[in-house]
């Protein structure tokens, strides 16, 4: 089958030649038995390939099974692929088959495989090895026949460095790998895509076809397209149902994307130097709670810092603005102006306070209670959807995760 054919086949549009390659060796490897893992950044068509890849193997006349691993809760994940025997937890009323015996046969896509957590890897290690399934509750194992496709845009071998996967689960998925390239690394192919999206919808809703000014066309090569064809493809989509005008220049556009130099992007968009690959959705979130903290713990040290020249002022020494250096806060000391030699001295508090201190003690202080880190987590998420009047997409911009982890941990901390 020639490259043209299966592009057209499967909606493919583009002629990069990072694509061009990935295609081809989903093609080649179709065929073979062995796990395939597809990498590349959300939105740019993981899915497509797996389907692309089932269609063209011994097994298309079997299943293909789609399984979102990051989507499903903790809890019911083993039930949800492995399945579970009736009275082994509460609710299951009778035997139920989990996605891999459902898939048996044929093939599975297990999108977000790097979201797994640690035990569940462990398990799902040993039915690739294996090829046996436990379903929850039972004390058998059931042999299957599954080709697996797995995806991630995780960076799994940072991942591996860190002790947050499996090494050994690794390679056994990723038996071949098959990159696919993010769409700001395509940039010929961009205004081809808003062609075609464009030219969907004029059809699906009989409405005059969308052009692009020059300048349009450049302004939209220059947009990193975090969201990748997805985002490209909305951004389409919103523009053709909304504008009035048919002749897109860059005014128009910036009305729906806001292009940002690469070298003014925010901290959480950039790599990880140190370690050399990716940051995570978790270590972005976390980014911005560690953020957050950092603005408490300065709060903290203001209100020393205001102690301190309450203290001062108190002294008959007018404040004339200079900065206190943050090195003399020390909250076991009392600080008062040393007249004599000019600086500033501090008395041990043993029995002693001023009447300075204890009407400071009555003043609003910033408290910095411990928090844990789930609370943090869901605080940063609930005040980034309030900002945003619940838009999710901008809200997972700003905490600096993609949607579809935002829309998981919506669900995790039963935000909806």
């Amino acid at each position: 089958m020639d490259i043209q054919t299966v592009k057209n086949r499967y909606d493919i549009i583009g002629n990069d030649p990072k694509l061009i390659q990935a295609i081809n060796k989903a093609i080649q490897v179709a065929p073979t038995e062995l796990s395939i893992l597809v990498t590349g950044e959300s939105g740019v068509g993981k899915e497509v390939f797996a389907r692309m890849i089932h269609d063209n193997s011994g097994r298309k006349h079997k299943k293909l099974v789609s399984v979102n691993c990051g989507a499903i809760p903790e809890g019911t994940i083993e039930s949800e692929l492995f399945g579970h025997v009736k009275g082994s937890f509460t609710g299951a009323e009778k035997d139920r088959k989990g996605y891999f015996e459902e898939a048996d046969g044929g093939t599975i896509f297990l999108d977000e495989v790097g979201e797994l957590p640690l035990a569940m890897q462990v398990k799902l290690l040993r039915v690739l090895e294996n090829g046996e399934i436990i379903p929850v509750g039972s004390s058998s194992s059931r042999k299957i026949n599954v080709r697996v496709v797995a995806a991630t845009n995780v960076d799994l071998l940072t991942a591996i460095k860190k002790g947050h996967y499996r090494e050994d689960l690794y390679y056994r998925l990723n038996q071949i790998s098959i990159v696919i390239p993010p769409l700001r690394e395509r940039k010929d192919d961009i205004v081809m895509l808003f062609r075609k999206f464009a030219s969907d919808i004029s059809e699906r809703y009989h409405m005059p076809l969308l052009q692009l000014t020059d300048d349009g066309k450049q302004y939209l090569r220059d947009y990193p397209w975090y969201g990748n064809v997805r985002e490209l493809k909305n951004v389409t989509e919103q523009i053709a149902v909304v504008e009035t005008e048919r002749l897109i220049d860059r005014n128009i556009l910036s009305n729906y994307i806001h292009y940002v130099p690469n070298e003014n992007m925010p901290v959480l968009f950039q790599q990880d130097s140190q370690q050399g690959g990716v940051i995570t959705d978790r270590e972005l979130l976390l980014k911005a709670l560690s953020m957050g903290q950092m603005i408490n713990e300065m709060r903290a040290e203001i209100n020393n810092l205001k102690q301190i020249i309450t203290s001062l002022a108190g002294q008959g020494v007018p404040y004339n603005g200079d900065t206190v250096s943050p090195s003399y806060i020390d909250t076991g000391k009392y600080y008062q102006l040393d007249t004599h030699h000019g600086g500033i001295q501090s008395m041990e508090h043993q029995g002693y306070s001023s009447p300075e201190e204890e009407e400071f003690q009555d003043s609003e202080v910033v408290e910095n209670e411990p928090i844990s880190l789930v609370e943090r987590e869901k605080k940063a998420i609930i005040k980034a959807l309030e900002k945003h009047l619940g838009r999710r997409r901008p809200a997972a911009q700003e905490l600096g995760i993609s949607e579809r982890t935002l829309y998981r941990k919506i669900k995790e901390y039963d935000l909806e």
